[in-house]
């Protein structure tokens, strides 16, 4: 029997746990270049594409032709600023978690299609393979609550920060962006601090995810395979 978050539920205006990992559990990222490849296709897709710059360079006879063909491109490239919000992620060696919400049903399956296909391109093109890179489809939860939204956020913050990365301090992730380190604005944590702030006013994010004992055996959070 299908693992239920195979089934997806595509509703408007929903939050989603998505997730996939690689074919026979293979990497899907080798070094630093393959995340920085990754995450230049998230903030690609999530953030406004700026046509009207795009356009100044293809009509612009000081432009070049390698700047002209990659305007071109990057002009044809879907984008889904007004469609999809990513509230959260982390990339692991062999799989990566978002969370995110979709204004329409029909975009996030649009977004992960999109985002697949492209980054399996960049990747077995640097690889010499082909293939499919990913297991099956990704995988969706759909999430009820703002409480549950906290949790799969913490889930997956704790996933990356257990987990080396080549650096040695941790996977690619958007705690930083919780904790206020840095501020992207393609990673949006507003709606979940708002949330922790106004019902665990004891905590901060960095405390939360230090706190083992009342979050761990009380919420208990698992995944399908």
């Amino acid at each position: 029997m299908p693992s239920r978050n195979r089934i997806k539920e595509y509703h408007k205006d929903s939050y989603y746990h998505i997730y996939n990992r690689g074919v026979e559990k293979r990497p899907i990222f080798r070094d630093s270049q393959d995340y920085s490849v990754f995450l230049s296709y998230l903030q690609g897709y999530l953030l406004p594409k700026d046509e009207e710059s795009l356009n100044k360079i293809l009509v612009d006879w000081r432009s070049s032709p390698e700047e002209k063909e990659k305007a071109r491109k990057l002009l044809k490239l879907n984008n889904f600023s007004d469609e999809i919000t990513l509230l959260a992620y982390c990339l692991m060696p062999n799989h990566f978690h978002f969370l995110i919400h979709q204004n329409s049903a029909g975009a996030m399956d649009k977004f992960m299609n999109s985002l697949a296909t492209r980054y399996t391109m960049y990747f077995n093109k640097k690889y010499k393979r082909v293939g499919s890179l990913y297991q099956e489809v990704y995988k969706a939860k759909l999430i009820h609550t703002d409480e549950q939204l906290l949790i799969i956020s913490r889930y997956i913050h704790k996933q990356a920060s257990t987990n080396p990365s080549l650096s040695g301090s941790g996977q690619p992730s958007s705690y930083q962006v919780f904790i206020g380190d840095t501020k992207p604005n393609w990673v949006h944590p507003e709606e979940i601090l708002a949330y922790l702030t106004k019902n665990y006013p004891s905590f901060t994010y960095k405390t939360l995810l230090q706190e083992e004992s009342d979050w761990d055996l009380i919420h208990n959070f698992t995944l399908d395979d």
